[in-house]
């Protein structure tokens, strides 16, 4: 009787331990690309928009080309390569990235993104999301939920708000992260509630960034994460200043794949 009542409380172990958090944190999935295509295709755009060009670092390169962002075995391909084939572009390389601006945003969740990216000086790959710039609420917030800096086998997690955006003030932890193998497969993950955010890899979580309650902070804007946020993913490189990720070799081909990537919300 024992021996069975044993077996009994070890199979029910084990069904915990590999019952999905989302299904144990009462999570219901709300957004999913698995990026299942034919090769060659483009991201479907019922989801994702190209993302465009501005002067900011990650996206300084971007491009339309059809060499930077494409479905390949199931996989989003997204690369910065040497500019080839844009000859009126001044662009040094054309880099490839999606968002869901205006398709899908939301406020509160969890994301979970499979990736893996090359080791190369210069690399900026990242997968992160940014908050909109809607009515009233003009005020900086972005979440990055995995970026690579360069070479470095370590996986960087940042939060940027208006206090330390706009403000350039660092009064606050903001960046986290661990080391490893980012050339390899591994599931990236943020949950973001109204009191903190909290990111994860391969289900260990590796930093928690939680609201400030001093009043002063929060009116200096220390906490913009109460709306709705959209989704990115790029492949971007660095632009060499100082603190910055390096410069790129602009004949080399830098690219990143997104194997799959969810958005759950509690019911």
């Amino acid at each position: 009787m024992n021996y069975i009542v044993f077996l009994y409380v070890l199979i029910l172990g084990l069904f915990t331990k590999f019952t999905p958090v989302e299904a144990q944190q009462n999570y219901v999935l709300v957004f999913s690309d698995e990026f299942n295509q034919p090769n060659g295709s483009k991201p479907d755009p019922a989801k994702w928009n190209r993302s465009k060009r501005n002067p900011s670092t990650s996206s300084r390169w971007n491009s339309n080309s059809d060499k930077v962002v494409y479905i390949k075995n199931g996989s989003l391909v997204c690369r910065a390569v040497p500019n080839k084939w844009e000859p009126t572009d001044t662009a040094k390389m054309l880099t490839g990235g999606v968002n869901t601006r205006d398709k899908f945003e939301f406020k509160y969740g969890k994301v979970e993104v499979r990736m893996k990216t090359n080791l190369r000086i210069g690399n900026f790959p990242a997968a992160w999301m940014s908050k909109t710039f809607k009515e009233k609420q003009n005020l900086y917030g972005e979440i990055d939920i995995a970026e690579v800096f360069s070479n470095q086998k370590r996986v960087h997690h940042t939060i940027h708000s208006q206090y330390t955006q706009t403000h350039r003030k660092h009064g606050l932890k903001n960046t986290f992260g661990k080391a490893i193998d980012v050339s390899k497969w591994h599931v990236y993950g943020v949950e973001w509630t109204p009191d903190y955010v909290m990111w994860t890899v391969d289900g260990e979580t590796t930093g928690i960034f939680k609201k400030p309650t001093d009043k002063k902070l929060l009116d200096e804007g220390a906490w913009t994460f109460d709306y709705p946020f959209y989704l990115i993913l790029n492949q971007a490189v660095g632009a060499g200043r100082p603190g910055g990720v390096a410069y790129p070799n602009t004949k080399k081909i830098y690219e990143t794949r997104f194997d799959w990537i969810r958005v759950f919300q509690r019911k």
